[in-house]
């Protein structure tokens, strides 16, 4: 194949499934794919880390990684403000059946004082059984110091702030919070691309083993961060109506922005910069077109949009259709 005269497309990947022990069953159910054997935790959609790499799945490029298209195409697929050579997000499906453990990442700031890769992540959740929540940094009466000697002992969790959830709702978990995703929630995660997780607490559980998973306190506490400065439960702010379309910023931070669109017609998107996108379709079915193609589009579907797509717009099938939009800042 002619690299210099192929002509890029919306791609999609083969989804690389993780059988953690806390997962579930509803990302195969809930988007009609064929099920992975034991428990399918984690889906990753777009990726270009070596231990989960995103796959192309159809077309010209069927075959390749992510990290060869990147590596062969640069700005032309990334656009010109993307970090050269390195592909800078992940973006997941997360299912969790039990409640994950209490973990912290590093920022920016503290992975080049203590090591580790530094994420920031948001959760925007899909589905979510009666009573499901997430832990998003410190109670308000609990200091630093007191958790970390809660945690050191062993335990913690009781000193997390637990926010209730349900679907629509957005949570964004900067670098250096701690946190922990509950029992029954379905989201779509975006984050850094990383995969440094320090580990606090496990709710006293055992590994496929038998024995306690390993725990990184010392890790974990150098580079909490136990003052947030925004709340984690993000509200939406509302984007300028195109037509028959709504839109809502859900998150825009220094690595990533998430918006919805929810359509019952053509969305064409406005004054679209020359950078990548991914699109995932949260519900409804549809078309993607482009100057140079279109391909059909189901619920459950992610698309990476090269910088250099021409034309494009969506087009929902016969009812309203809920897009969420990843871009760079």
């Amino acid at each position: 194949m002619n690299d210099d005269a192929t002509v890029l497309y919306p791609l999609s990947f083969t989804p690389v499934y993780k059988d953690y022990l806390w997962g579930g069953d509803r990302i195969p159910k809930r988007y009609r794919r064929e099920a992975p054997p034991g428990p399918c935790a984690e889906s990753w959609e777009v990726s270009a880390r070596p231990e989960g790499m995103s796959v192309v799945a159809d077309g010209p490029l069927q075959g390749r990684t992510l990290e060869d298209l990147v590596r062969t195409f640069g700005r032309r697929l990334l656009g010109d403000s993307a970090p050269e050579g390195r592909f800078p997000l992940l973006v997941k499906l997360i299912d969790a059946r039990e409640r994950l453990s209490v973990q912290v990442h590093p920022s920016d700031a503290s992975a080049r004082e203590h090591g580790g890769e530094a994420k920031t992540e948001a959760w925007h959740i899909l589905e979510a059984a009666p009573g499901a929540g997430v832990f998003a940094g410190l109670r308000p009466d609990v200091t630093p110091e007191a958790f970390a000697q809660a945690v050191r002992e062993g335990g913690g969790a009781d000193l997390l702030r637990r926010i209730d959830v349900q679907a629509g709702d957005t949570v964004f978990i900067p670098g250096g919070l701690v946190h922990a995703i509950d029992a029954g929630c379905l989201l779509l995660e975006v984050q850094q691309n990383s995969d440094t997780t320090w580990r606090l607490y496990d709710w006293d559980r055992r590994g496929p083993d038998g024995k306690p998973r390993e725990l990184h306190i010392e890790q974990g506490l150098a580079v909490l961060d136990p003052a947030p400065a925004v709340d984690p439960l993000c509200a939406p702010v509302p984007l300028p109506p195109q037509g028959a379309s709504t839109r809502a910023r859900l998150v825009a931070c220094d690595h990533f922005a998430l918006e919805r669109v929810e359509t019952r017609a053509r969305w064409t998107p406005a004054a679209r910069k020359e950078a990548f996108e991914i699109w995932f379709l949260a519900d409804g079915a549809g078309a993607v077109e482009w100057t140079e193609g279109r391909r059909p589009v189901a619920a459950g579907t992610s698309l990476l949009i090269p910088a250099e797509t021409h034309g494009l717009c969506f087009v929902p099938a016969d009812r309203e259709a809920v897009l969420l939009r990843i871009a760079l800042p």
